[in-house]
């Protein structure tokens, strides 16, 4: 089975928990994708204690990283194919989706989109609590054109942190204050809305549930299937 959720900041996993205890069957040939700010590679003196959580678990772990992640520490590891995409194996049942892949997984096709910026980067001290490597580069952004054209444009499922204008239009987005206006990775996102034939569309970073329509989900402690 297949599952997707929101932001978990490296400790935020009771909604998993709770998930997990009604789903007794759940094993680690299940998978729970996070949509960004995984957060569980942030510091090498707390890199096991951290990690530990997500493998207690009974599921597998795949993420897409967010603006809250420590990116010198998470591209560090080796980049690896699995199931037609490229990913940083954190450990054998936690797995990074890396920017721009088309990823086969249990029958269903899923591009992943991760980074953003970051929009309190004042308040925060870089290489500490922020990285330069949270926003997606051109490379990235090409590469994911790249192998979308690979697959006709079209997959089942679109998988990013933030999201695209039409997403930021709205009602419950619009709704967070001084939260929904464009940002430097909209464009980006805005291209893959305009160019990719999609079943659904789900991200995180705004940190609201909220089923936007039929096609776009915002995501934080809801989880839910795709099906």
């Amino acid at each position: 089975m297949l599952f997707i959720t929101g932001d978990t900041h490296r400790t935020e996993l009771e909604s998993l928990r709770a998930f997990c205890a009604e789903r007794p069957e759940l094993t680690k040939d299940d998978y729970v994708i996070i949509a960004g700010d995984f957060s569980g590679v942030w510091a090498e003196d707390t890199l096991e204690e951290d990690l530990k959580r997500f493998s207690d678990l009974p599921f597998t772990v795949l993420f897409i990283d967010g603006n809250h992640e420590n990116f010198n520490l998470l591209n560090a590891y080796p980049v690896e194919e699995w199931q037609g995409g490229t990913v940083h194996k954190i450990k054998p049942d936690i797995i990074h989706l890396m920017r721009g892949q088309v990823f086969t997984i249990a029958g269903r096709k899923i591009f992943t989109f991760g980074g953003a910026d970051t929009i309190i980067k004042d308040r925060l001290v870089e290489n500490v609590s922020w990285w330069r490597g949270e926003f997606p580069t051109e490379a990235e952004f090409q590469e994911g054109i790249e192998n979308l054209r690979k697959h006709n444009n079209a997959v089942d499922f679109v998988v990013t942190h933030s999201c695209g204008a039409r997403a930021l239009q709205f009602p419950a987005v619009q709704a967070i204050p001084g939260l929904w206006k464009e940002y430097k990775e909209t464009k980006m996102l805005t291209h893959f809305e305009q160019t990719v034939s999609f079943r659904h569309w789900y991200f995180g970073h705004f940190h609201i549930d909220a089923e936007l329509s039929e096609s776009y989900t915002a995501l934080y402690h809801a989880v839910k299937r795709l099906a």
